[in-house]
């Protein structure tokens, strides 16, 4: 039998988990907020194809922070940006450079670029780009003698260090090392321009021997370096660390990056987010590190070949470990509805950029989650580290960036996709907020698992009709289980406080996309179907306890006209002396006008269905697509409140609406005879609400509940995090007489 189940603080707080104050006082605080988000699409030449593959992986900035660059893989280019105005970036030109840009850095007057020209893994080649910042012109090529990746400045602008990777075939005997030739360590010296003085002589330091994982075939990966010239390298998949000298070229310190392990998180392979398990003893397999000073350094642990530990390590460069984040990288996915469900089995949220940062006077390390698409902000105490704030990033968030000198930090996001309509991205956050936009929807924990409870992919809500406080939401099929969750709306940010999961049912799985109350107890939902995958069409009745009591139909001769956009939104309603249930299809099907889709009426008393037609407004998005409906919410005496969206978001967005309509007056008709058309006033527009964080505008606007106390509450669905930026938003667009 299903309990809904109400959470109680745990051993991780939910103030903590929703980026609240920390240690600070309100009037203390200070935040991030993001005010740029740019597609790097965008920085093409013109006339070429903006659908063409285009990423940002690694980024740096000039000394004055007003240059960006940053590495393109596909288009073998650096792109420079003018960062003069951070909140409106400006492409300033492309470098072609004949092979892959793997890593960049800064250093006086150039642009320092590590470029893979490899012929196979057995054949590796490479060469540092040495680019003008000012004229966009490449002035040198240095051989690296191999396959580069990581490339660090350091500080004094005396170092390059770059580690030649001379990467495994993961396709090769399932990846197992050793695959030789071996990796290494190059180091150019600079001049006080930053030109390397040994172009063609650099300096190589050997790994070999190092590590008890493939020893003889190093592969470093990632290289940064403090302020005494000594450089940290990270063997990821060697599951190593190494300490280097740069001036003489030495190996002063090496040791085992070892396990960690990471209690009460989701280990199964399933597409849930609910803690199911632990990882235990994980090899950590350090991707990125960053020196928090001249002694400590801390490396995210995202894992390659054997490990992963899903989280990151403080470390003293003598070898020993100072802190490790355990699952905290885990449920701020979770709590977050962030978390990457789909592939939960494998490394979870994988922590894969660092960087610090000196900010209001605190040094603050950065961590992101490429696949949770998130960047963590702790506070450096000198022990523990103090979670400070939760930021969304676009999908792939890659290479990090701080810039103190002008209270920012960037995100180098490299996930682009046109079929699946994710395009990469460079985002721009400044520091000194007075509060944190996001999180607007977080989850408390679950005592039943000691983990935060798990959600994403919001689909629909309602409110309750006593507690002005409370709602009721559901997701969509993107998880194994049906689940409803209960809010508290009276909270900032509002808080998931628990759940419950359908049973007794018929369906293998429904796809949630409604829920409405039922005058006497319980739920109406709305399961949308899908004829490719085997999904039924349902108007689900369900007990208080979640339990389904009957399976609803439409009517046989409406599913033999059914297409893949079917039943989202459900309302209960009284009219003359009947209590009914109005469902929303989604677009048109098969027989309807173009431009109209269908409000089914279900009279539970007589098991019968009638139909009327919605007026859909035709696409004004510049890239087309379509216009559906997202939910419907009763207003009483007949009235309702739809939401009503295109399919794109982004710039491309257009349509994000509520529109009010009434049935006064309407008799629903049987289906198969002519339908009787609705009339609607578009009330609200939600565009501006939905861009006002500067991130990408979701497409699916998809809740929308009126309180007891007359707020109207809007939520948008974040796809469960799979190719998609995991953002959920929830606002508030005001008092409820806007639509009447």
């Amino acid at each position: 039998m299903g309990v809904l189940r109400t959470s109680l603080l745990g051993s991780i707080s939910v103030a903590m988990l929703a980026a609240g104050l920390g240690a600070a006082t309100a009037s203390e605080a200070k935040f991030f907020k993001r005010i740029a988000t740019m597609p790097v699409y965008e920085t093409l030449a013109e006339g070429v194809d903006r659908k063409s593959e285009t990423v940002a992986e690694i980024i740096a900035a000039s000394e004055d922070g007003m240059t960006l660059a940053f590495t393109d893989g596909p288009q073998e280019a650096i792109v420079f940006l003018d960062a003069t105005n951070p909140a409106q970036p400006a492409p300033t030109g492309r470098v072609t450079l004949g092979g892959e840009p793997t890593s960049v850095a800064i250093s006086g007057k150039y642009a320092l670029a590590g470029v893979n020209t490899s012929e196979s893994y057995t054949k590796p080649s490479g060469y540092l780009a040495v680019i003008d910042i000012v004229t966009k012109q490449v002035v040198a090529r240095c051989d690296v003698k191999g396959q580069p990746d990581s490339v660090a400045a350091s500080k004094d602008g005396k170092f390059l260090a770059i580690a030649i990777e001379n990467e495994r075939d993961e396709d090769l005997n399932d990846g197992v090392l050793p695959q030789l030739p071996a990796g290494f360590l190059t180091i150019f010296d600079l001049d006080k321009n930053g030109m390397p003085k040994n172009c063609d002589a650099v300096r190589t330091v050997k790994m070999t021997g190092l590590a008890a994982e493939g020893g003889s075939d190093p592969e470093p990966e990632f290289v940064a370096i403090n302020g005494k010239g000594e450089a940290v390298v990270t063997l990821q998949e060697n599951n190593h660390l190494a300490i280097v000298d740069l001036v003489s070229g030495k190996i002063t310190k090496h040791f085992s990056a070892g396990v960690a392990t990471a209690e009460n998180v989701p280990v199964k392979k399933a597409r849930m987010s609910d803690a199911s398990g632990s990882a235990v003893d994980i090899p950590r397999e350090p991707d990125a590190v960053a020196w928090i000073d001249d002694n400590r350094f801390v490396t995210a642990n995202e894992g390659d070949y054997k490990g992963g530990s899903r989280g990151f390590t403080i470390w003293n460069k003598d070898g020993t470990i100072e802190f490790d984040s355990g699952n905290q990288m885990e449920h701020l996915g979770m709590s977050h509805g962030h978390y990457p469900a789909k592939r939960a089995h494998k490394k979870g949220t994988e922590p894969e950029g660092i960087t610090v940062g000196k900010f209001g006077g605190e040094t603050l390390i950065f961590v992101n989650s490429e696949r949770g698409n998130f960047v963590a902000v702790y506070r450096d105490t000198g022990a523990d580290p103090e979670f400070l704030q939760f930021l969304p990033t676009h999908v792939g968030p890659e290479g990090l960036l701080a810039i103190p000198s002008r209270n920012l930090f960037v995100v180098a996001n490299e996930k682009d996709d046109v079929k699946d309509k994710v395009r990469a991205h460079v985002g721009l956050y400044e520091f000194g907020a007075s509060s944190a936009e996001y999180p607007q929807l977080i989850s408390s924990i679950d005592p039943e698992t000691n983990a935060p409870i798990g959600w994403g992919a919001i689909s629909g809500m309602v409110a309750d009709k006593d507690d002005a406080n409370k709602l009721y939401a559901v997701s969509d099929s993107f998880y194994d289980k049906a689940r409803i969750f209960t809010l508290d709306v009276s909270k900032q940010p509002v808080e998931i406080t628990g759940h419950m999961d359908l049973f007794g049912g018929t369906a293998k799985k429904y796809d949630l996309e409604g829920i409405s109350l039922r005058q006497d107890g319980g739920f109406w939902l709305a399961s949308e179907g899908n004829a490719k995958k085997d999904m039924e069409h349902y108007l689900l009745q369900a007990s208080a306890h979640g339990e389904i009591q009957q399976e609803i139909k439409l009517p046989e001769s409406l599913i033999a006209q059914a297409k893949r956009f079917s039943l989202e939104g459900v309302a209960e309603f009284e009219m003359d002396g009947k209590t009914l249930v109005a469902v929303a299809v989604q677009r048109e099907w098969k027989d309807d006008p173009e431009g109209m889709t269908k409000i089914g009426i279900y009279n539970p008393a007589e098991k019968s269905w009638g139909f009327v037609h919605y007026p859909l407004d035709a696409p004004r998005s510049s890239a087309g697509g379509w216009v559906g409906l997202s939910e419907v919410t009763s207003l009483g005496n007949g009235k309702f409140a739809v939401v009503e969206r295109d399919n794109k978001g982004g710039r491309e967005a257009a349509i994000k609406q509520v529109s009010v309509i009434s049935l006064k007056g309407i008799k629903p008709a049987p289906h198969g005879s002519k339908l009787p058309v609705l009339k609607k006033k578009v009330v609200l527009g939600l565009l501006p609400s939905m861009s006002a964080t500067n991130g990408w505008t979701p497409d699916k606007v998809e809740g929308l509940a009126v309180t007891k106390d007359g707020r109207i509450l809007i939520s948008t669905d974040n796809d469960g995090v799979d190719d998609a930026s995991g953002e959920t938003l929830f606002f508030s667009m005001g008092d409820a007489a806007q639509l009447h």
